[in-house]
């Protein structure tokens, strides 16, 4: 009698969305996401857009992201983040799930880093209990010491200075967009 074969579980690999699919996914839901990367003196620069069409030659703005890398750099920078208008939830994790799939693709970028502003307490806290939930953890706070003039400058600000893997950001994103 030949004793049973072991039980072997096998784990589905998820595959990460490309940058088209997203755009494809966000059409059928009546948006388009449009992204703008150009590269000059090696530098990237990325800008990416939602938008809800309302009629022919009109749109209503959702959402923009602003970005940018050096070359060869392995960090995605991802400078500005704006949602506005009713109706558009899910627009900022579409936004950043776009630029993850495009950095994943196009660059040598594997991380993504964000500056928590800290203008105003309240929509600090909102903000960096938001990115923690899209995967990213707090690197260090950039305040008002002489070691932190050079990032706030390059940052445009004080506040907590975030990261994430592109991957996991990108797959929890998507999550949350999907869920909207």
């Amino acid at each position: 009698m030949t004793p049973p074969a072991p039980e072997t579980t096998h784990q589905a690999v998820e595959t990460l969305p490309d940058l088209a699919s997203l755009e494809a996914e966000a059409a059928r839901r009546g948006w388009k996401l449009r992204l703008a990367a150009l590269r000059r003196a090696g530098l990237w620069s990325l800008r990416a857009g939602v938008a809800r069409p309302l009629a022919p030659g009109r749109a209503e703005l959702l959402g923009e992201l602003k970005g940018w890398a050096f070359p060869r750099a392995t960090v995605l920078r991802l400078d500005t983040l704006r949602v506005r208008g009713q109706g558009s939830a899910g627009a900022a994790p579409l936004l950043l799930a776009s630029a993850c799939a495009w950095a994943l693709e196009r660059t040598t970028c594997r991380q993504a880093r964000f500056l928590a502003i800290h203008d105003d307490d309240r929509q600090h806290r909102r903000l960096v209990r938001y990115f923690r939930s899209l995967g990213f953890t707090p690197l260090r706070e950039l305040g008002s010491a002489p070691l932190d003039w050079a990032p706030r400058l390059l940052w445009g600000g004080s506040g907590l200075l975030m990261e994430s893997e592109c991957g996991d950001a990108l797959r929890r994103c998507v999550r949350r967009w999907r869920a909207t």
